[in-house]
């Protein structure tokens, strides 16, 4: 299926890819201050049983009341909500301990201890990325994480509440000479192979800016679409793509783990990240309480800490907000 503009649209499912989500598991960001290339060196590659960092914020977590009431009373009375995870790569979510294990990541603490602060338990279950959205909308799951982009398109059909502010960087392979400079403008990437993942804003920014290349008299840049994120890293060590555009913490926390050999390029374009429920739903005024609530007590703090993404802070949660420009 070809792309407007001139992109070859490919998603793999592959053998390879799994083998290669390891490198992904290494060590966890521990105390660092979330400044790029701020976690502590990997233990080793076969480290990943003891990867995930051991400070359990979530733990002290209790109910409080003033946030409690602001759910619907059914949802009081069941006391429990089924969430769609999607489990891809640290510090978001990922498994430390193999897929027969409970995820970790920065996604997983922030959606946990907003459930205690409701009084509430999870039913998880891990999605696709791009499944979730729709998910949402026909009543499967009350609630998704995965790093979800606030962006006007989604705003359409559905509510968000905040708790990070992230967006997209571009990374390459250690060593390469194509790409050496942060991405500032989408014309320096004419003439590439760009891998990305699939149903996620970057792919929409690719596909949409496709034709600037063409403007500028240059070669179009090509776009690979990856179902998975470890097939977009196996992609680029063996040279099939020569750049990933992917999350700016996703990136960071990555090229900090040698055994990845990626280089994080920096930002490109900021964008707050929510918690996703179907458009009205009753159940944003709870969250939206319940995460400012974890902002107030120093949980937030902590569990940003804990994954070294706490230069993404946010001061306080919204409901909806704008997308950035």
């Amino acid at each position: 299926m070809n792309i407007p503009g001139n992109g070859t649209r490919t998603r793999l499912r592959t053998a390879a890819a799994l083998a290669f989500l390891p490198l992904l598991a290494l060590a966890g960001c521990g105390s660092g201050s979330g400044a790029a290339g701020a976690a502590p060196a990997a233990p080793g590659a076969r480290a990943a049983a003891s990867s995930a960092p051991s400070d359990d914020p979530v733990a002290g977590v209790t109910t409080v009341e003033a946030a409690a009431a602001l759910l619907p009373a059914d949802v009081r009375k069941a006391g429990t909500l089924r969430i769609g995870s999607s489990v891809g790569q640290p510090p978001a979510a990922y498994y430390p301990n193999g897929q027969n294990k409970p995820p970790a990541g920065q996604d997983i603490d922030i959606a946990d201890a907003a459930a205690k602060v409701l009084g509430l338990k999870l039913e998880r279950q891990d999605a696709s990325f791009e499944t979730i959205l729709p998910a949402l909308g026909s009543g499967k799951y009350d609630l998704g994480t995965g790093n979800f982009g606030v962006t006007a398109e989604r705003l359409k059909t559905i509510d968000f509440v905040t708790y990070i502010n992230d967006g997209q960087g571009f990374a390459v392979r250690t060593g390469n000479t194509k790409l050496t400079t942060q991405v500032s403008d989408l014309t320096q990437l004419c003439g590439l192979t760009i891998g990305t993942g699939a149903g996620t804003t970057f792919e929409k920014t690719l596909t949409a800016q496709q034709g600037v290349c063409a403007t500028a008299g240059k070669k179009p840049y090509e776009v690979k679409v990856f179902a998975e994120s470890g097939a977009v890293v196996t992609a680029l060590q063996q040279g099939r793509i020569d750049v990933v555009m992917s999350t700016i913490n996703g990136l960071r926390y990555q090229a900090a783990q040698p055994a990845a050999q990626t280089t994080f390029l920096g930002e490109y374009h900021r964008l707050d990240v929510g918690l996703t429920f179907k458009k009205g739903s009753p159940l944003t005024p709870a969250f939206q309480a319940a995460v400012n609530e974890l902002i107030k007590n120093g949980t937030y703090a902590r569990i940003l800490k804990k994954w070294g993404t706490a230069d993404s802070a946010i001061d306080a949660s919204q409901t909806n907000p704008a997308e950035h420009k």
